[in-house]
């Protein structure tokens, strides 16, 4: 019998590895825009945080996101990123 692998993902804020699924992937779509990705599907440049806002500023913090994602974030996208993680936990 083969064991299937569970797929593994560092989070950005607090570099805890984590199943793929327990993590919440943050992506820069070809157009250019920033979005929280609940399906993990979207096209474009991806990265993974906890699902806490704790985890998400440590990621804001030193740019980490920035660099992650090669965009420069502003602070209206820091804010919808902030809601949407929020709108997720609850």
């Amino acid at each position: 019998m083969k064991i299937k692998k569970i797929p593994q993902r560092t989070c950005l804020g607090c570099k805890a590895v984590r199943p793929k699924k327990e993590l919440v992937r943050i992506v820069r779509t070809p157009e250019g825009e920033v979005l929280v990705d609940p399906t993990g599907k979207k096209a474009g440049r991806g990265t993974y945080t906890c699902p806490s806002t704790e985890c998400l500023e440590k990621a804001f913090n030193g740019s980490l996101l920035a660099k992650a994602l090669e965009f420069e974030l502003t602070t209206e996208i820091k804010e919808n990123l902030k809601l949407k993680m929020l709108d997720l936990i609850k």
